[in-house]
């Protein structure tokens, strides 16, 4: 298959349709190159977005091998937790060093306390320092952080420039569209950034107001590249290639972050960079993807208890078996499943109905848990405890 064609399935499930092929055309490639963080090389220039309760040291690991990946990010950290020795708090700086380039980012309304955290980060050995203007949840924002910068300058500026002194290593800035939606300020904010010393901006076409809501504004993407003179991404809304080359296209932007399109596909990092130089488009086969999912629960296991362990696959088992063949009954049977005993039967069983072609008959019924997780890119999920 050229790198100007992929193979796209659609497949009606459980109703024992014959699953039907297209061929999609793929637009020509832009023209995409790797930009630097100052001296850190983003090659590709595609970013692992960071997730609250997805993007941890085993999912991160789990992608990275999967290749294509230019830049990895921590689940945004609180730094009250931080600097208050919280153990999980400081588990999540944790990162394989194959992971490089690698940024740690924090999220904090109190000057002092981002310093402090920013310079644990350096310690650590992180490559870049990232700091979280764009969280939406309410606990969050309360305390003056995330997307609550966006509406106070003068806070955002002081953290800025005290994190700035504090540390060697790059500094840079994830933020939203703006706090409200009748007021757009990304373009002043990134000026304000880029004044501050911050490095990398990257944004996420969304406002607080909005969430996750609607789509995301890739226009602003280019107002900020046009406005600043360091390097800028885009986040929000890439789950395909041709998604990935519609945005560096209209925009110019230096990289792209994708998150929930990862969850979806492991491998849609190196299928964009197969895409880019124009090389075959990788293609996983049905053991590819049974393997994927045994890989990241060894790492799992290898990172955290078996309970929590089991939440994982079910969260990422729940977005990666979309569109596949009796997938919502696989998915039934994993939410179900008590023990990873029972998780790896049920994975087993899966697989094995679609090598052999027989039905998969798993377990009926609605309970879906990608219904029952965080919403994805959701920052919420990792605010419990936070004050």
């Amino acid at each position: 298959m050229s790198a100007y064609e992929v193979e796209s399935q659609t497949i009606q499930e459980t109703t024992g349709e014959k699953i039907s092929a297209t061929c999609a055309t793929l637009s020509s490639p832009p023209q995409v190159k790797p930009f630097k963080i100052r001296d850190v090389v983003i090659d590709p220039p595609l970013v692992l977005s960071p997730m609250a309760g997805v993007t941890d040291v085993a999912f991160r690991a789990l992608l990275k091998r999967r290749g294509g990946i230019g830049l990895s990010v921590s689940e945004f950290i609180s730094v009250e937790g931080l600097t208050r020795n919280n153990p999980k708090s400081k588990r999540q700086m944790r990162f394989y060093d194959y992971e490089r380039p690698f940024a740690v980012q924090i999220f904090g309304g109190q000057a002092e306390r981002m310093r402090m955290a920013a310079e644990m980060a350096e310690e650590v050995g992180a490559d870049i320092l990232d700091i979280n203007c764009g969280c939406p949840a309410p606990k969050v924002v309360k305390n003056g952080g995330g997307s609550g910068l966006l509406r106070e300058f003068d806070r955002l500026e002081k953290i800025l420039r005290e994190v700035r002194r504090a540390i060697s290593i790059p500094l840079t800035i994830k933020i939203r569209a703006g706090y409200y939606d009748n007021h757009i300020n990304a373009v002043e904010t990134a000026q304000l950034a880029e004044a501050c010393g911050v490095e990398h901006i990257a944004l996420h076409g969304r406002t607080k107001e909005q969430g996750y809501r609607g789509r995301a504004r890739w226009d602003l993407v280019r107002q900020v590249k046009e406005a600043v003179r360091v390097p800028v991404s885009g986040s929000g809304d890439v789950i395909t290639i041709e998604d990935a080359f519609a945005r560096w296209r209209e925009t110019n932007c230096d990289g792209i972050l994708i998150g929930r399109g990862a969850m979806q596909n492991p491998w849609i990092f190196r299928q964009i960079e197969d895409a880019i130089n124009e090389r075959e488009i990788f293609q996983p086969t049905t053991e590819d993807k049974r393997n994927v999912l045994l890989e990241y629960l060894d790492l799992l296991r290898e990172d955290m208890p078996e309970k929590a362990a089991l939440g994982r696959m079910k969260q990422l088992a729940g977005h990666f078996t979309k569109g596949l063949q009796g997938g919502s009954r696989f998915r039934t049977a994993l939410y179900h499943s008590q023990t990873i005993d029972d998780l790896l039967a049920h994975v087993e069983d899966y697989f094995e109905s679609i090598a052999s072609g027989r039905p998969y008959l798993g377990e009926e019924g609605s309970a879906d848990e990608e219904q029952n997780a965080p919403a994805l890119d959701s920052c919420e999920a990792a605010t419990i405890g936070v004050e």
